[in-house]
Formats: C-alpha cells, structure tokens, sequence
C-alpha cells in the first residue's frame, strides 16, 4: 500500500491560491495577516492533517529541544528516580529526553556521548562509569558549543558543572551514627579507588576517627567492583582480619545486601553479630525482614532536577561570556532502619 504523503505549506497555498509565506505567517498567527485569511488557512491545515516540519524548525531555532541522559543502569531505583527529576524539568519548557545506558563501560559511554552528538541534541547530563579516568570525550564537545553537567558520579574539577550528593556531610552521619552504638571497629566496603567518593569517603571516614582520637587502621577499607562477586571478595577480606569489624559502611544498598548474604553464609546475623549501613535508601529496604541498620537517603530526583535546571540554564543563555560552573551538592539524611 502507498503511503501518504504529508501535507505541506506549498499544498495549502495552492489551494488556498495564495504565497506560501502568507500561509506561514497565518499558522503563526502572525498579526500582519487577517483574520479571516487565518481562519482559512487553519481550518485548511487542520482538515488536511498538516503538521509543522520539525526538522526546519529546529534548523531556523538551531536546536532539536532534546537533551540526552547518560547513566551507569537505568534499572537501578536510584538512576530512576534521577530520571524523573530530570524530565519533569525539561519536559515542563518543551525539552524531550534521549536516554543511553553505559553498562560502567567507557568505551560504551564514548560511544553514546558521539551518537547525541550525532543527533544534534541541545545538551547532555551525565553520570559516570565507574571506571572513567580520561574526561577527552566530554571535553571534545566544547568545539560544538554542547552544554555537559555531570551529576551523582562526577569528576573532581570544579571546573565542570556538577550536581552530586554531598558524600562528607553523609559519611560523617554514617560513622558518628555507628560510634554512638558502641562499634569501633568499622569497616567501609568502597567502590573502585578511581571513584571519587571513594575517595571522599575514605577521607572522611580518617577524619571523624581522627577527631574521636581513635586509631585510624587502613587495612578496615576494602574495595569493590560493585558486583556480587566484588562484594564478596571484599567482604572476606574484611573478616579475615586478626580483629574484623563489628559494623560496616557499605558504598550502596545494593552492596550492602550482597554483603550481607554473604554474612549470611558464614553463619553471621545481620544487626546481631555485623551491622551495615549504606547509602541510597532504596525504597525496597522497608520491605525487607533484615535490611542494613541504617541508609542515606540521597535524593536523586531532586539530583536530577537541579542537574537539569542548570544544563536548561546553559542551553538558553545568550550571554557574551559563558556561565561560571556551578558545583552544587545535595545534603542526605540518615534514614534508621533497625534501632
């Protein structure tokens, strides 16, 4: 079957035996048009089905109103709920959202970067892979005039616009939450070292112990892949030391619950023999009989829309000089699960 074309302006104007910008400035609603010539010119358009053509427009506005989201996993509840935050901003001044998983491969989020700007998308947010070092893809798009805020997982620079959740204020919560019942020797299951807030929570973690006047011992810091298997090499490290940890400081929920099966296994009760606490606060966690004692809450949606606000900020500015970068980070709340 033969597919139909669409109508265009040119068709209108002919019928109409009128020019064709006469009939572009009537669907406009251009006041140097009357009303009545309008009024034909619409219910024409709208009786033959005539649609603007986009790709003009957006080639007379020089944008697509599309921004693209790059994100570790979309499955994830904490990468969910930033997407939400994300398109109830954009979508409320006419933006649409492209989405593209990196799976924490770098050369799979390289790729996504090169396809939005292949699109010609107006801006990008960005989470990072957990194994990004090298920034060259993110700062190649400067030639093109394409806006980029990071957020949740993002570079060290503050020469980069960033939202992300402030990982110093939420450790100290963390630690000085598990001292005050009683642990001290806590143990923290990071993620891969070249992280940031692997970093930060590291750094954190010293300088509390420090303030406590208690022994700083390295060897309570384990890393991870953030994979079960990552988890549960960490976890054994930790339980094989001469004096293992009575609680731990997980680098997610999901981590967290891995680590805690794999407690399970060596005959150890969660919240009686080993406590956890974690980041993220997922909602699945006031459903579980035996959840980490305790969660940050990181709010990712409010993450996500602050993220947005920003990257809208950049893509409307018309300014001589370009905005200064803002760093902006969330404050969390410690959310006790077992007390």
């Amino acid at each position: 079957m033969k597919n139909k074309k669409l109508p265009t302006i040119k068709e209108i104007a002919k019928q109409l035996n009128i020019s064709v910008s006469t009939v572009s400035r009537a669907l406009h609603d251009h006041p140097s048009i009357g009303l009545r010539t309008k009024s034909r010119v619409q219910e024409l358009a709208k009786e033959l089905g005539y649609e603007p053509n986009q790709t003009a427009i957006f080639f007379k506005q020089r944008r697509t109103f599309t921004i693209g989201v790059v994100l570790p996993y979309l499955i994830e509840d904490f990468f969910a709920g930033a997407i939400s935050g994300i398109e109830e901003v954009v979508n409320a001044s006419k933006y649409n959202v492209l989405i593209g998983q990196s799976n924490d491969d770098v050369e799979r989020e390289k790729a996504i970067i090169t396809a939005m700007k292949n699109q010609r998308v107006d801006g990008i947010i960005v989470s990072l892979s957990k194994h990004t070092k090298n920034l060259d893809h993110f700062t190649a798009l400067e030639r093109y005039d394409l806006p980029v805020v990071f957020f949740d997982r993002v570079p060290a620079s503050n020469t980069y616009n960033k939202v992300a959740f402030d990982m110093p204020h939420g450790t100290h919560q963390a630690i000085s939450f598990l001292m005050e019942k009683g642990h001290r020797r806590i143990g923290i299951i990071n993620g891969p070292k070249e992280m940031k807030s692997s970093k930060e929570r590291t750094d954190t973690y010293m300088q509390v112990l420090q303030k406590k006047r208690l022994k700083i011992d390295l060897s309570l810091v384990a890393y991870c892949d953030l994979t079960k298997e990552g988890t549960s090499l960490a976890m054994e490290t930790l339980l094989a030391l001469k004096h293992p940890p009575t609680a731990i400081l997980a680098i997610n929920d999901y981590v967290a619950l891995d680590a805690i099966q794999y407690a399970k296994s060596k005959n150890l009760i969660n919240n009686k023999d080993i406590f956890f606490v974690s980041y993220a606060n997922l909602p699945i966690s006031k459903y579980l009989e035996n959840p980490p004692m305790a969660s940050i809450e990181q709010y990712p949606k409010k993450q996500g829309e602050k993220a947005a606000e920003i990257l809208l900020s950049m893509i409307t500015h018309e300014g001589p000089d370009p905005l200064e970068p803002q760093n902006i980070l969330i404050p969390g709340e410690l959310v006790v699960h077992i007390r």
